[in-house]
């Protein structure tokens, strides 16, 4: 019976670990190809920030076919009752609205810099998000993540006198640099600040942690943010050029439509690969593995767009990829730690 028992806890524990390798694999490939596919929009003509922020969140509805099809899914704990209906509809809007503003900074910081530019900064999210998980949810500051800031700021920093050769084309001023670069750092900020905030929310207001109540946060806050962008874009006029835009598009009308679906796709599988890595392990290792993307989407960017990769850039890789193994490790020995606390209960 215990050989029997032993086996099944073994193929289970292959079955979970098939699974995550599936959502490191969606969240990797799905963020790194909607930013090659949102710079490629730039590149050949696309002007409106508005649209490339829309096209993060408005192909939520691929969500509800994954929802229907995991729906049974069930965790372990709890089932504890919201609050009230009320303060779960605020939760929805709050990180609704929070999500469309980081979507609209990003679009911005890709519209103006490089994309490996953009992804090495973005790697600073690690730390923002370890700093407002200090503040929200009792994070601790160990050596470990300690190391991982200290890496992480001095990577985006070197980024700030790259300037230089990362527009030796010249085709972007050094005013246009410094929006994008600041509007880069500040959206990897809010970034790290909404996973700390859903973090903070099941724990304080949603609590059951069933896949269901995970799917709900995630499709009614992708419906308020597709909402408010859309409200962004049609406020700002951008509207009004998209028609135009489409038919001098530099690659064509279909390879337009095809990029902003493409986009729009890809964005939605990153997000099922996020939900995946919450929903079985934490918002913490889902947000380093989200940085995974850091030494591929530089890759992809040198071979689409030819990309310089100098000297200080190569550097800021190395050091971004450092403090994000030192995190990785540390929340590794952290579950190690916790599987070892629950035998010694159990026993």
């Amino acid at each position: 019976m215990n050989t029997n028992q032993s086996t099944l806890s073994q193929h289970n524990r292959c079955k979970w670990w098939l699974r995550i390798a599936v959502y490191i694999m969606f969240v990797v490939v799905g963020q790194s190809v909607a930013i090659i596919l949102g710079r490629l929009y730039y590149v050949n003509g696309g002007k409106s920030k508005w649209l490339v922020t829309l096209i993060q969140f408005v192909g939520f509805p691929i969500l509800l076919v994954y929802y229907c099809i995991c729906k049974n899914l069930t965790t372990n704990g709890h089932q504890i009752q919201p609050r009230s209906s009320l303060i779960v509809a605020a939760v929805y809007v709050s990180l609704g609205l929070i999500a469309a503003a980081y979507g609209f900074l990003i679009s911005v910081g890709v519209q103006y810099l490089p994309v490996s530019t953009v992804t090495l900064i973005s790697a600073s999210q690690l730390a923002f998000n370890a700093f407002f998980s200090f503040l929200l949810n009792s994070q601790k500051f160990t050596p470990l993540i300690i190391n991982c800031l200290v890496l992480l700021t001095i990577s985006s920093v070197l980024l700030v006198f790259n300037n230089d050769s990362a527009n030796s084309s010249g085709v972007v001023s050094k005013v246009k640099y410094a929006i994008g670069f600041v509007c880069t750092v500040v959206g990897a900020a809010v970034g790290g600040l909404v996973l700390a905030l859903t973090q903070l929310a099941f724990r304080k207001v949603l609590k059951r942690g069933t896949f269901k109540e995970n799917m709900d946060l995630i499709i009614c806050q992708s419906i308020v943010a597709t909402s408010a962008t859309l409200v962004g874009l049609f406020a700002s006029g951008e509207w009004k050029g998209l028609t135009k835009e489409m038919e001098e598009y530099e690659l064509g009308k279909v390879s337009y439509i095809m990029t902003i679906t493409w986009a729009a796709i890809t964005s939605q599988v990153f997000l099922i690969g996020a939900i995946g890595l919450i929903f079985e392990v934490s918002s913490l290792f889902c947000n380093a593995i989200s940085v995974l993307s850091l030494p591929v989407v530089p890759v992809l960017a040198l071979i689409v767009f030819h990309d310089k990769m100098d000297g200080v850039k190569v550097i800021s890789m190395v050091l971004a990829i450092w403090g994000i193994v030192s995190y990785i490790y540390q929340q590794y020995l952290d579950e190690r730690m916790s599987k070892t606390d629950t035998l010694i209960t159990n026993e």
